[in-house]
């Protein structure tokens, strides 16, 4: 489906992989801007001609250091221009591209390489290097290869020198639809990752179908920062920058990256339910909330107010805005419309390319669902009440794991999400929660966190929560308290109080929350309760949090960790 009145390209319809369309570009378009990487507070550009060039010089070095076609091949970085020409080289010399998250730990990065078999691995932009150099040390046949950011650790090989060092290669595979173009594992909500096996034909498929729905146009400009080790990133903008021949443009660090993105203005930007709500949190902290709702009711201010955050955030050229990869509270979509910033939610996963459903074109009327089945998706939900998919976009399977490849495509080709939702009369999708999230308690009964989640999201201004009760007693809620200057511990609990109580009395008697935990540190990527796309890993809350759970302390809604004493353990 074409959107009426926008520009696609069309030049690299008829062209199956990503590394034959950067070939018809640096045919077509050698001298125009591909790539703009900020160093030093300034863009370093590469063309199609350049990035070609580059590509195929390291296909040389790595055919020299004789790896072969089909080789695995892991790229460990946060993202940067040298991602995609890595990628791209990756494809064009027939091998197997395995990225794996910069920030994963030493376990999860060794587990990865030796799963999926790797002979080499580019290694980049990393906020700390020691998980991958233990890794290293462990590997010495691992042919390791250092991107040009000081960032990144000794490795046997250069980038710059490989590139210097090699000619342009005249080589050229030939890949089929089902060709394997990538193992990507998956971020690991509920245990050990597993590895999703992507076809040439399901990516080049989902990206044309997606592109095609957006409508891209040429003047296009998108911006990299998710990691590209996740599909929502590896589709949705390197897939969509490659077929449509789009400029784009990555971050120099996370300190400068509001300044990163002022600096090239995107009119396609995709964020996450967590940094969406940072950005609020930003706002808020320079105008209070009963302030900016009272001027954004007068017509002047109100354009005024929406102008200056827009250009505050840098995305007053941005056309679409998107959210997705966890669920997201509609309050804060309808706050950022009331802003007259419209945030298109989506919905996929790794399985289905990260490419199921949208709210495209953004109907304000729908917020709070995940909107329609995409071009050529088909959704149906089955008897329990599980969203399942079926398209040509989908995964081949899970490598060296036929049983749960098995437990999660159907014998006539859907694909069982793992997502309970329902469809409205219009066919909009809503996400209720995950068959894996349900709990059931000490009474029990089963509870479904998630739907609870969004009430308590919608009520209070928190950074993160989580309801827990495996085992317990009753629901037990953990939330991290916003970081708020002049904090007003016993306002706060006022408040929570007061909440909890307008929520408990919407749940049944099993689902209510018996306690209200507030967590003394932040959940994070770094120390283990959020996966590489800030997704909470419940599980580990869960078995943090059980002994508590089961003595909590009968006259007390609210409890504080940082006032536990060793009278008072748990866990």
């Amino acid at each position: 489906m074409l959107i009426k009145g926008h520009q696609t390209h069309t030049d690299c319809s008829s062209l199956a992989t990503p590394y034959e369309c950067l070939l018809h570009w640096a045919e077509s378009r050698p001298d125009d801007v591909y790539l703009k990487q900020i160093r030093h507070r300034r863009f370093e550009t590469y063309t199609f001609a350049q990035v070609a060039d580059h590509a195929q010089r390291l296909v040389s070095a790595l055919h020299k250091l004789n790896l072969k076609p089909e080789d695995r091949i892991a790229v460990i970085s946060k993202n940067c221009a040298e991602w995609f020409i890595c990628d791209l080289a990756i494809m064009l010399g027939g091998f197997v591209s395995v990225p794996i998250f910069p920030t994963a730990n030493e376990d999860t990065i060794d587990y990865c390489l030796t799963h999926s078999e790797c002979k080499a691995a580019f290694i980049g932009k990393l906020d700390d290097m020691a998980a991958v150099t233990e890794v290293l040390n462990n590997k010495p046949d691992l042919i390791s290869i250092a991107l040009p950011y000081d960032s990144a650790p000794h490795c046997q090989y250069h980038y710059n020198q490989l590139i210097h060092d090699h000619p342009p290669t005249a080589y050229k595979p030939e890949h089929q639809d089902q060709s394997l173009m990538s193992i990507v594992y998956t971020s690991g909500t509920s245990g050990t990752p597993k590895g999703a096996m992507l076809s040439y034909g399901g990516f080049a498929w989902s990206v044309r179908q997606l592109s095609q729905c957006i409508g891209i146009r040429n003047h296009d400009r998108l911006f990299s920062y998710l990691p590209l080790a996740h599909i929502t990133e590896r589709v949705y903008i390197f897939g969509s920058s490659i077929f449509s021949g789009v400029q784009t443009a990555f971050p120099e660090s996370l300190d400068t990256f509001i300044e990163d993105v002022k600096m090239h203005c995107p009119t396609l930007f995709i964020s996450v339910p967590r940094l969406w709500t940072l950005f609020q949190q930003r706002i808020l902290d320079t105008i209070p909330q009963k302030r900016l709702a009272f001027l954004l009711k007068i017509p002047l201010i109100r354009t005024i107010i929406r102008k200056k955050v827009a250009h505050a955030l840098g995305l007053n050229k941005a056309r679409v805005l998107g959210c997705g990869s966890a669920p997201v509270s509609p309050d804060l979509l309808l706050w950022y419309d009331n802003l007259g910033l419209e945030i298109t939610e989506a919905w996929g996963m790794t399985e289905s390319f990260a490419y199921s459903t949208l709210n495209y074109p953004y109907q304000k009327s729908k917020v709070g669902t995940v909107g329609l089945a995409g071009p050529g998706v088909t959704l149906k939900i089955a008897e329990e009440g599980e969203v399942l998919v079926q398209s040509q976009g989908l995964f081949t399977g899970y490598y060296k794991n036929e049983q749960a490849t098995r437990e999660v495509i159907t014998d006539d080709g859907w694909l069982k999400t793992g997502d309970i939702g329902k469809l409205d009369s219009d066919g909009y999708l809503s996400i209720v929660g995950r068959k894996n999230d349900t709990f059931k308690t000490a009474k029990g009964k089963f509870v479904s966190p998630v739907p609870i989640e969004k009430k308590l999201y919608q009520a209070s201004r928190v950074e993160m929560l989580c309801l827990i009760g495996l085992g317990l007693p009753g629901p037990i809620l953990l939330v991290v308290p916003h970081n708020i200057p002049h904090f007003d511990k016993a306002r706060y609990e006022r408040s929570a109080r007061r909440i909890i109580a307008t929520i408990n009395q919407e749940l049944q008697s099993h689902e209510q929350i018996k306690g209200v935990l507030m967590v003394k540190d932040s959940w994070s990527i770094e120390n283990g309760i959020l996966t590489p796309t800030l997704k909470i890993k419940r599980h580990l809350l869960e078995k943090q949090y059980h002994q508590l759970g089961l003595n909590w302390p009968k006259d007390k809604l609210v409890v504080w960790e940082d006032a536990i004493t060793e009278n008072h353990p748990y866990g």
